[in-house]
This record gives C-alpha cells, structure tokens and sequence, in this order.
C-alpha cells in the first residue's frame, strides 16, 4: 500500500469524523423547520376541518339562548255542515280566526344552555390545540428523521469512496503477492453493504418525503424537502420545570379541563329541566259583521316529568364525574411519559459526549494505526476492515442517539408547550 493511498483514505476518512458524516450540500436550499410548522398550521386539511367544526359549536350558542319559534295560527270554524265558511252569516258560532303563540321557558333555562353551548365551544376550540399539536409533532417527527437520513447517507458515501480506496489497495497487495485474494473479496463484501445500506436509505427518506408532504398539503409531485444539519440541543429545563408546564400548557389537558366545565353548566342545566315552561296566545276570532267577535287569551303550562329530570340530572353528574376522572388518568400519563422523555434525554446527552470524547476518536486512532501498520506490511487487511467496521458503526450509532436525544426534545415541546430546540 503506498503512501498517496493511506494519505488518500485518511484524508477522505478525517472529512466523514470531523462532520460527524453530514451529507454534502444538496442543490436545494435547506428549509428550517419552523417554516414547515407555519406551513402546515396553515395549509394542513385536518387542521382546517377541525377549526371549522369548533367554528360551527361557536355557533350553537345563539341557538341554545334564543327563545323557540313563535307560531302563528289560522283557523276556520263551520257550523251546520262541514263546508267552509258554512253558518258564517246566521250563526254567531261560526268565525275565522288569527292567533299566535309563544313559548316561554322557564327564566334562567335558556341562560344555562347557552352556558353548556359555550363551554361546548370552548371544548371544541380546545380540541384544535390537540390537532395542531399532533400535526406539529409528527412534522418535527419526519423533519428529524429526514435530517437523520441525510446525514447518515453522507456518513455512508463517504465511507463507501473510503472502502473503494482500501479494496483498490488490497488488489495491489494481493497482484505483487503481498496480500490474499480473501482480503479483496472480504473488502468488496463490505462494500456491497454500504451500497445496500444506500439504497434503503433512499427507499425510506422516500417514505418520509411521501408523509411530511401530505402533512404539509404539498402535491406528492413537488421537490423533495431538504433539512437543516442535525445537531445537538442541550436540555436547559429540569424534570421539575418540564413536569409543572404540564398543567399549565398541555392540549390534552386543557381539553379534560375544558369538558369538566362543559359538564358543570350541564349539570345545573339539568337541574333547571325540572322548572315548568310556559306558553302564551292570543286569538281574534272574526264572526259576520252582525254578532260581535271573539278575543281569546291563553296560558299552557308544561310540567316536565320528575323522573325523567332526576335522571338527566343523574347522567349530567356521572359524566362530571366521569370527565374529572378523565383528567386525572390523562394527566398521570402525561407527567409520566414527561419523565420518561426526560431520563431518555438526558442518558442521550451523555451517550452523544461518550461517543464524542471517547468511541469515536479511540475507534478513529485505532482505525488509522491498523492502516498505517497494514501500510507497512505489519498487520493484516482484515484488521484493517474491523476497524473500519467498527467506526462506520460508531458513527451510524451516535447519529441514531442524535435522532433519538432531538425526536424526545419535540414530544417533550409537544406535551409541555415550552420551547426546547
């Protein structure tokens, strides 16, 4: 192996360490993701259909505080025969008459379902939050994972033109005698990995374009999404921090929150059920010319049946008491999984230091002194591709914990609503 060609590998092996193997600058510009969040909180069809269905039970309000349709009445009394207007000029009986009338609910009924409308809305309008926080999360999720594959795409060309380097220098060994033809073979084996490594990368981050597309509404026709360079975001916040912004900020949360007091209004509207309506009319009742007309004045009163309120009151108190429940299991989950995003985390952010300040670099000088050796006719070609082994896995594994440590940092904004990368 002559000493252009260990220069040569070393050369292109130190450009893929000192990167921590990033893909070469693509074409495209890369887009920063919070373009693509503001993208898809505008353009994302499940988003927009949810916004519309809490704009529709803001309109319910109205509905539930307006007094019920008034009614107007016609009637046509006969007397004597069954033939219109039959009796209208020889009996006083006869007449035609035009009233109307209007229910009357109970003073405060209407107020109360307003008030259940209302909170309904606000339940509704909570809900977007909880759509708009998914559709976030799982952009963050494809951006970071596209990011991901990008960069470990690089991580593997990069290697791939090394491998081609070390499999041209084993043949020479091997044509002068040096070497073994297992060596070459053994060289081209690896090689053909990285290549199939290749190519199901490609496969998924056409996956992932396919899906963060349709996230953002974008036709599956459009250019392909570039990322920014995958790095490291120290957590700052503490457990404590993350586990307090919970019940402050969580969508899930606020929707419990928000059906509770829907559930408070609808169990003193029940209550109020019980209380009589009322209707009142009034009628003017025309006769012929010689008899005298008719006024008439009425008052209905409806008595709503006890069992029947005592049991919407009932099934308004165990769906309270039902939502309330809810909440509590809810917010259990959510702290938890806070947790457990917080320790995995945090063993990320030492695992990344460890593969920083120890595997790497250990696994790089082992790499180049087996090279070196190999280079000088010490040490054996196969070595040589351990170690290059052993950092090509290095270096996909630290970049598989910078996916894990930054994907925990976006569930861990999506559950506490803080700002973490």
């Amino acid at each position: 192996m002559n000493v252009v060609s260990l220069v040569t590998a070393t050369l292109v092996l130190a450009s893929t360490f000192s990167a921590i193997g990033q893909e070469p600058q693509a074409s495209a510009p890369p887009t920063p993701l919070p373009q693509l969040l503001a993208e898809a909180a505008t353009n994302n069809p499940q988003l927009s259909a949810a916004d519309h269905e809490a704009r529709a039970a803001r309109q319910m309000v109205p509905q539930a505080t307006t007094l019920p349709d008034p009614k107007f009445t016609y009637q046509q009394l006969s007397v004597g025969s069954p033939k219109p207007f039959a009796g209208y000029t020889n009996s006083d009986f006869a007449y035609i008459g035009i009233g109307a009338s209007q229910e009357l609910p109970y003073p405060g009924k209407l107020r109360l379902r307003g008030q259940v409308a209302e909170r309904d809305a606000e339940t509704k309008q909570a809900e977007v939050g909880v759509t708009l926080t998914n559709i976030a999360d799982a952009v963050k999720a494809d951006y970071l994972e596209l990011a991901y594959l990008q960069q470990t795409l690089g991580i593997l060309r990069q290697n791939e033109a090394v491998l081609d380097q070390l499999i041209q220098d084993a043949t020479a060994h091997y044509q002068v005698g040096q070497g073994m033809q297992q060596d070459v073979l053994e060289a081209q084996v690896n090689r053909t990995r990285i290549v199939r490594e290749i190519t199901m990368h490609h496969q998924q981050m056409g996956m992932v374009q396919a899906h963060l597309k349709s996230l953002l509404n974008r036709d599956q026709a459009s250019p392909d999404i570039v990322t920014e360079d995958l790095n490291e975001t120290p957590l700052k916040l503490s457990a404590s921090d993350l586990l307090a912004l919970i019940r402050q900020n969580n969508p899930q949360i606020q929707v419990d929150a928000s059906v509770i007091h829907k559930q408070d209004a609808q169990v003193a509207s029940a209550k109020r059920e019980g209380k009589p309506d009322f209707e009142v009319g009034y009628m003017y009742q025309n006769t012929d010319r010689k008899y005298r007309d008719y006024y008439m004045l009425t008052l209905d009163v409806r008595f709503p049946r006890k069992k029947r309120v005592d049991a919407e009151v009932a099934e308004a108190q165990e769906k309270l008491i039902s939502s309330q429940q809810s909440l509590d299991a809810h917010l259990q989950q959510q702290l938890a999984q806070v947790q457990q995003l917080y320790v995995e985390t945090s063993s990320d952010e030492e695992q990344l230091n460890e593969y920083r300040e120890g595997l790497v670099p250990q696994s790089d000088a082992a790499y180049r002194a087996a090279l070196s050796a190999y280079a000088s006719n010490k040490d054996q070609f196969t070595h040589v591709l351990s170690y290059f082994t052993d950092l090509l896995n290095l270096k996909l594994e630290y970049a598989q914990t910078l996916l894990d440590h930054e994907t925990a940092l976006a569930h861990l904004e999506s559950l506490t609503g803080a700002t973490l990368r």
